[in-house]
């Protein structure tokens, strides 16, 4: 196959697999009532489906990465979505909602093992100087199955009921898993740079390093399950010692990684002050983010009472204008440089949410769509900038690894800036029961959300002196540095 072919087959194979993985979150956010019901299931049964999978996933990416790395991302990729179309396959027959739990669990696995795997195949494929635009590529079909997802699932369950929805991934999960194959990308090797994952290391190959694994699975199932908990529950003695054994485990992490022989996370990627600064960027972002996206859905369904659909609609120039942002963003990477449109794409973000504090609070407020409008085109220039640096500034023995981290980032984010977003709301609108079962009143709500949003403005702009420190022109290929 000519190399013009793999490259298109390998981009296929990343951007189908990407799209899966958010599609499959997205249309299942809506079909979660219509699977409770049909299963006789309780509600907290029903986030279970959810939980269960994020902490799966969150808990695995970077060991996932690692393996990647060592035993070859095409492999890996393939493993990953084979598992995910037959975990799929078979939460559609499941009889009842404990075989859901523990098959999405398992799906979680298999989406862990996935999603490195698509930038890693992506960093092997293509030279440096296309690498920004078949990331940006990737970004907009992300974004395009974001918004696409609530529509998708609510006909599919409207027609043929929840189980349809999980059917929905088989098919294209099952193709690109058999064509992955059939792309030769590149083994994974030594650069004289990298961790060493495909060397020799005293007659015998580098460990994976599985302890540290254990220990950051660790860390990262306790914190996951307390942020996805605590804007439900509130701080209780659960949250409180869900958070303990976070910060131990982290704590007996980073001990670990210190002394270890082969540690699982490699201290060369740690020491990369791009790659380090491009994931803190990505964590303000994404935490600001998702959070203001929370505060506006709840205002749109909950105080104004829009129904699924309609709020959706409005908040549809934030989708429209992340597919947009991706090709912009690799055009201004070459042109610009990460930093400057790193710090462009936070200001976007900051501005948005200011102004979604101080907007009309109506539906159609003409503010409340330019503030969707700005918080798309930040958060979808962060994206591409951040996954471009992390991929580029990786050596080719640790691009997993790196593609790791970055997911887990995306995947923590998110909670944490709900988690900010409910604690902000809590401690200054009255009306929330202790067991986290009732609502804000919309007077409450309404007095509450500008000064949350406002909150989170300043979580984005905490990026800002990591967007400082990272290139200011787009950086070389890493292959060609070692």
């Amino acid at each position: 196959m000519r190399p013009g072919r793999q490259r298109h087959l390998t981009l296929t194979c990343s951007v189908t697999g990407a799209v899966i993985v958010a599609l499959d979150g997205t249309v299942l956010t809506i079909t979660q009532p219509a699977l409770q019901r049909d299963l006789h299931a309780s509600f907290a049964q029903v986030q279970w489906t959810s939980t269960g999978y994020l902490i799966a996933v969150a808990a695995l990416l970077v060991l996932a990465g690692r393996v990647g790395d060592r035993y070859g991302h095409r492999e890996v990729f393939a493993a990953g979505t084979l598992g995910f179309a037959a975990t799929s396959a078979a939460i559609a027959l499941a009889p009842d909602i404990g075989w859901v739990i523990g098959l999405r669990v398992a799906q979680g696995i298999f989406g862990a093992l996935l999603q490195p795997a698509t930038l890693g195949m992506l960093r092997a494929a293509f030279p440096a100087d296309r690498l920004p635009m078949a990331i940006a590529a990737r970004s907009s079909a992300i974004g395009l199955a974001a918004a696409a997802g609530p529509l998708v699932g609510g006909a599919l369950t409207a027609h043929f009921g929840w189980r349809s929805v999980f059917l929905l991934n088989v098919a294209p999960a099952l193709a690109i898993g058999v064509a992955a194959l059939a792309v030769r990308v590149p083994a994974p090797r030594s650069t004289g740079a990298g961790t060493g994952t495909g060397t020799k290391a005293g007659g015998r190959t580098a460990r994976l390093g599985l302890t540290g694994a254990c220990l950051l699975a660790s860390a990262l199932a306790c914190l996951v399950h307390t942020l996805v908990e605590l804007p439900r529950t509130g701080w209780t003695v659960g949250t409180a010692l869900g958070l303990t054994a976070a910060v131990a485990a982290g704590g007996a992490f980073v001990q670990h990684q210190r002394v270890a022989a082969h540690p699982l996370i490699p201290r060369q990627v740690l020491a990369s002050r791009p790659l380090t600064a491009a994931l803190a960027v990505l964590l303000a972002a994404s935490a600001a983010m998702f959070g203001a996206l929370f505060v506006g859905s709840y205002f749109l369904q909950e105080v104004l009472a829009l129904d699924p659909l309609q709020s959706g609609l409005r908040v549809l120039p934030l989708a429209v204008m992340m597919v947009v942002a991706a090709p912009v963003t690799a055009v201004l990477l070459r042109r610009q440089g990460p930093r400057r449109t790193a710090l462009t794409a936070l200001a976007l973000v900051s501005s948005g949410m200011v102004l979604l504090a101080g907007a009309d609070r109506s539906a159609a407020s003409p503010a409340m769509a330019g503030a969707f409008l700005l918080l798309g085109a930040g958060f979808g220039t962060v994206m591409v900038t951040a996954t471009a640096v992390v991929v580029q500034q990786a050596s080719t023995d640790d691009v997993g690894v790196s593609g790791g981290l970055k997911q887990t980032i995306v995947n923590i984010g998110p909670a944490l800036g709900i988690a900010l977003a409910t604690t902000s709301i809590t401690l200054i609108a009255p009306g929330l029961a202790g067991d986290g079962a009732s609502r804000w009143t919309a007077a409450a709500f309404g007095g509450a959300m500008g000064p949350t949003l406002l909150l989170l403005a300043g979580v984005a702009a905490l990026g800002v002196p990591a967007a400082l420190r990272l290139p200011s022109r787009a950086a070389a290929d890493p292959v060609s540095r070692t």
